[in-house]
C-alpha cells in the first residue's frame, strides 16, 4: 500500500461526527523515507567507500548493504545446504516498509470504515492491493523480465490486504492471538511437516515445505517460499498495526511512547535472536525470527525518530527523508524504470570516471552514486513542494 496520510491523534472512529482533520505525523514520513534512501541509492554511496579504501571498517560497511544471502546465488544452487541464514542492516529494509504500512492502516482503515462503511472499506483494501500486486508484476516483468507473482510490491500488497482485513473484523487482543498464530504456526509447518518426498522436515533450501508449495502452485517465475511465507509476513504487518494503536492511544503520554516503542523492540530482539538458535534467521523464508529481528529493530527506530522528531520537535536534518517518505512507492517505480544511477552514469561514466578513478583515490564510483542521489532528491522535492501526493 501507498500509506493514506498519517496523522498524530487516536485513531478511534465516531460513530457521530467524522475526524477532525489532522496534522502528519512526520516521524512516519521521515522513517520511510529513511528506508526507502537505501533502496533506491544510500546502498551504492556505502557501497562506494569500499572502492576507496578497503580497511576493516569499509569491508564492514560493505557487507551490511548486502542481503546475509544473495538470493540469485541461493535460486541458481542446488538444493541442500547453503548460506542463507543471518541478518544484515539491509536485510532490515523490506520488512521495516511492511511494518510501516502496518501503522498506516490504524490511521486509514478506521476513518474509511466511517466515511464509507464495511462493505465500501473491504472493497477499497482489495482495490488497493490488486493495484500494488500488478505494478510488481509490471516492476518484476521490467527488471527481471518474465512473469513473477514473487516480489517486494507483490509482498506489501498482499500483507496490507489480510491485515487491514482482520483490522475490520477483530479487536486488538484477537489480532495479538492471530500475529502470535502466525508466527508459532508458520514455524510449526516448517519443523513438523516435511516436502514430500524427503524423509525429515528441513529449513534447507530447496528442501522445505515452503519451496514445495511454490513450485507446485506459484505460478511463472519464483524465489523461493512465497505462498506459505505470507503467513508471517502478514504478522509483520500486524506488529506494525500494534505500533500504530500503541502511537495513537491518547491515554499514554506522547513523552512515553517512545520508552514503550524501544522497549518493545528491544523484547521482540531477544526472542527473536533466542529462538533463531533452533529457527534460522532466512530472509528467503521470511522466517518467524526473521520478522521479530526485522520488527525489533524497526519498532527501536521508530521510538527514536519519534522522540527526535515529535518530542524534542528536532526536524531539519529529516526533510529530505521526509520528500521521500511522502511518495515512497512513487519514487521506487520511477527508479526501477527510469534508473538514477544508470542515468547519473550519462553525466559520471565514461572518461569523467576515470578521471576521478585514476586522480582522486578512486572515486568514480563515489562520484555516480552522489549524482544519482541527487538527481532523486530533485525528484521528491519537485513533487514535494508542489504538493504532488501519488497514491493508490
Amino acid at each position: 500500500m501507498i500509506p493514506e496520510p498519517v496523522q498524530t491523534a487516536s485513531a478511534a472512529t465516531s460513530a457521530t461526527a467524522p475526524h477532525p482533520a489532522r496534522p502528519r505525523l512526520l516521524c512516519l514520513d521521515a522513517l520511510r523515507g529513511f528506508d526507502m534512501f537505501w533502496i533506491v541509492g544510500g546502498d551504492q554511496l556505502i557501497r562506494a567507500f569500499h572502492k576507496i579504501s578497503d580497511i576493516p571498517l569499509t569491508r564492514t560497511l560493505f557487507d551490511q548493504m548486502e542481503h546475509a544471502a544473495d538470493e540469485q546465488k541461493v535460486i541458481a544452487s542446488k538444493p541442500g545446504p547453503v548460506e542463507w541464514a543471518g541478518f544484515h542492516f539491509y536485510d532490515l529494509m523490506f520488512p521495516l516498509f511492511v511494518f510501516m504500512v502496518g501503522i498506516s492502516i490504524v490511521y486509514s482503515v478506521p476513518r474509511m470504515l466511517e466515511e464509507r462503511g464495511r462493505a465500501a472499506t473491504i472493497g477499497r483494501i482489495i482495490k488497493r492491493s490488486a493495484l500494488l500486486v500488478f505494478f510488481g508484476v509490471v516492476y518484476m516483468a521490467w527488471g527481471y523480465g518474465g512473469f513473477w507473482l514473487a516480489g517486494v510490491l507483490q509482498r506489501i500488497g498482499t500483507s496490507y490486504l489480510f491485515a487491514a482485513l482482520l483490522f475490520c473484523f477483530f479487536r486488538p487482543k484477537a489480532l495479538v492471538a492471530i500475529c502470535s498464530a502466525c508466527l508459532v504456526g508458520y514455524w510449526a509447518l516448517l519443523r513438523f511437516v516435511p516436502m514430500p518426498g524427503v524423509d525429515h522436515p528441513s529449513f534447507e533450501h530447496g528442501l522445505n515445505l515452503a519451496f514445495w508449495i511454490d513450485q507446485h502452485f506459484l505460478p511463472g517465475n519464483k524465489f523461493e517460499g512465497t505462498i506459505l511465507s505470507t503467513i508471517p509476513s502478514v504478522a509483520n504487518c500486524l506488529l506494525g498495526v500494534f505500533a500504530g494503536l500503541l502511537i495513537t492511544n491518547e491515554k499514554i503520554a506522547d513523552t512515553r511512547k517512545p520508552i514503550w516503542l524501544i522497549g518493545a523492540g528491544l523484547t521482540s530482539l531477544v526472542i527473536g535472536y533466542t529462538w533463531g538458535e533452533f529457527f534460522p534467521i532466512i530472509k528467503m523464508l521470511w522466517t518467524s525470527t526473521y520478522v521479530l529481528v526485522a520488527c525489533g529493530y524497526s519498532a527501536i527506530l521508530l521510538g527514536v525518530f519519534y522522540q527526535v522528531i515529535e518530542i524534542w520537535k528536532i526536524r531539519k536534518w529529516a526533510t529530505p527523508f521526509v520528500w521521500i517518505g511522502s511518495n515512497a512507492i512513487t519514487i521506487y517505480l520511477v527508479s526501477a524504470f527510469f534508473g538514477f544511477r544508470k542515468l547519473a552514469g550519462r553525466f559520471t561514466g565514461g572518461e569523467v570516471q576515470q578521471f576521478f578513478d585514476a586522480h582522486l583515490w578512486n572515486s568514480g564510483e563515489l562520484v555516480r552514486a552522489v549524482v544519482a542521489l541527487a538527481l532523486m532528491f530533485c525528484v521528491v522535492r519537485f513533487l514535494y513542494t508542489r504538493k504532488i501526493f501519488i497514491r493508490l
